[in-house]
């Protein structure tokens, strides 16, 4: 599904008016139609209830007024309560905010302490509230009487319904503008807004409705739009065909360059998750004085033993027998574990200087390169990073709250000027691509928030990358499955105490749950 930034969705809703000739007040009471649905579903029912209608002067306040009138058509005893006042309301909005007088619903402006009393009173007696205050084109914090009816309802107890966006959520980012409006649901119209989807936007929004109310398809495909959310028909349509008559050579290599003393987990995780998510052969090339350590963790994948001169930790000589290994692999990984050191610094950038297999670049690596990312630019096959938010900070030199505050602006950013892709780990995963791409995940939770889920992640896009999928398709799949095995997880042992060991087993288990099929009878 694709998702808008707010100046995106105000060229289609312009285009949609404008050059294919659809009244915006048409728009509008679809919209409102589609608020009162949700609005049923939540009171179960609409006559005799109670509803306020919380609306700003704005469109999105129009979509308030015409849900209070057809609420109000239906039996339910509704009250609007306008933040300011009725001068100065315009077009569509004051169409539907006249109809109301007409026909009797109040309409009380909210001005002092006097007005917000009022309205806390009937919060108090009400079934649903509906918030209309702001919509996606809020661009400053919020402040004043509406900052302080925003937070009267949040303390009020009842159940929100928000349209279009919980008002005082920055719709491009997610960001709270000051304060904002805890929703139970959000009705949003033709498609989501990437606030909605991202934290702590998504947060506050509540389960989340994307309700279609008759925007022109041609409208939206005239845009160039670049940014979509994950989902599990997308998934399953890069997933590889498991073929009947088919052996482990089918299935690709892996090559995962992990391991330090103390850190040997990393690799026997990053290992074990290429395995699970389908690759036929898996190396783990370690420091050699570990590798009896991995030999007895994990019995699947074959070990390499890597030149370490005895101390653990790999040393720049065996830059070479690393790019000798990684001829023959479909895809490599590299940092999981390595700690930190000059020597791994000049592996790291060896590697990614000379190879021509596809590369997956985590943790430690790249850790390496932070003061040398443009080392990046000298990839010769596509790769991929996978930093979390503190590793994106030290190879941007932004702040880990800059970082946060604008997710998808940090990782499009860095994936256009290096040529690499880039999957920002967190909550609601940010993959952006050298093109332009961008994609949202939507699967996870908080208990994958421990130490290894990232080396899992890893590994799950290099085995899906081995089986002969494009590193950058297998970094979109590899997040959405990572994020659904956790949940498989969350599940099964639930989100306190969930390891990342806890993940392996679920992950061919989230690669079965699409719906498409992965395998060919014979």
């Amino acid at each position: 599904m694709k998702v808008v930034s707010p100046e995106q969705m105000n060229v289609i809703d312009k285009c949609a008016i404008n050059e294919y000739g659809i009244p915006g007040i048409l728009l509008m009471e679809n919209a409102s139609m589609a608020v009162v649905h949700e609005a049923i579903a939540m009171m179960g029912g609409c006559s005799c209830k109670s509803v306020i209608v919380v609306a700003g002067r704005g469109n999105n306040g129009g979509d308030g007024f015409a849900a209070a009138r057809l609420l109000h058509s239906r039996d339910a005893r509704v009250r609007v309560y306008l933040t300011g006042s009725t001068n100065g309301i315009c077009g569509d909005a004051l169409v539907n905010m006249d109809i109301l007088k007409r026909i009797g619903v109040p309409i009380i402006e909210l001005h002092d302490d006097k007005d917000l009393d009022l309205m806390a009173c009937d919060m108090k007696e009400a079934d649903l509230i509906i918030d209309g205050i702001f919509g996606t084109g809020l661009n400053k914090e919020v402040t004043g009487v509406a900052a302080s009816v925003i937070d009267r309802m949040n303390i009020s107890g009842k159940a929100v319904l928000s349209i279009d966006i919980p008002s005082g959520i920055d719709g491009g980012n997610g960001s709270v503008m000051g304060t904002c409006v805890k929703a139970d649901r959000t009705v949003t119209f033709c498609l989501p807004k990437a606030g909605l989807l991202l934290n702590p936007g998504c947060e506050y929004a509540g389960r989340l409705v994307v309700a279609d109310i008759g925007m022109p398809a041609c409208a939206i495909d005239k845009q160039s739009i670049p940014t979509e959310l994950i989902d599990e028909e997308m998934v399953a349509a890069l997933l590889p065909l498991r073929k009947a008559d088919s052996n482990k050579g089918d299935y690709g290599r892996a090559l995962i360059v992990s391991g330090s003393t103390g850190m040997t987990g990393s690799g026997c995780l990053c290992a074990t998750a290429a395995l699970r998510s389908g690759a036929g052969l898996v190396y783990a090339a370690v420091p050699k004085s570990l590798a009896g350590i991995y030999g007895a963790c994990v019995t699947e994948p074959i070990i390499l033993p890597l030149e370490d001169g005895g101390t653990g930790v790999l040393v720049k000589e065996c830059s070479e027998q690393v790019l000798a290994s990684i001829v023959k692999m479909d895809v490599a990984a590299i940092g999981p574990g390595l700690t930190s050191s000059a020597a791994i610094r000049q592996v790291v950038e060896q590697v990614i200087e000379n190879s021509s297999t596809p590369l997956i670049i985590d943790a430690d690596a790249l850790n390496a390169i932070s003061g040398n990312a443009s080392v990046l630019n000298k990839l010769k096959a596509n790769g991929v990073i996978t930093p979390h938010p503190g590793e994106m900070a030290r190879l941007t030199g932004l702040s880990i709250d800059e970082i946060q505050r604008d997710r998808i602006g940090a990782a499009s950013s860095f994936a256009r000027e290096y040529g690499v892709a880039t999957v920002l780990k967190g909550s609601r995963t940010v993959v952006a691509l050298p093109d332009g791409r961008i994609y949202i995940n939507p699967t996870g939770n908080a208990g994958m928030a421990t130490a290894g889920t990232g080396d899992v992640l890893t590994g799950m896009i290099a085995g899906i990358a081995a089986q002969g999928v494009p590193v950058y398709d297998a970094a979109v799949a590899g997040v959405y499955l990572h994020g659904l095995a956790g949940d498989r997880a969350a599940e099964i042992v639930g989100m306190h105490g969930m390891v990342a060991s806890d993940m392996l087993p679920r992950i061919p288990e989230a690669i079965s749950q699409l719906s498409r099929r992965t395998y060919l009878d014979g």
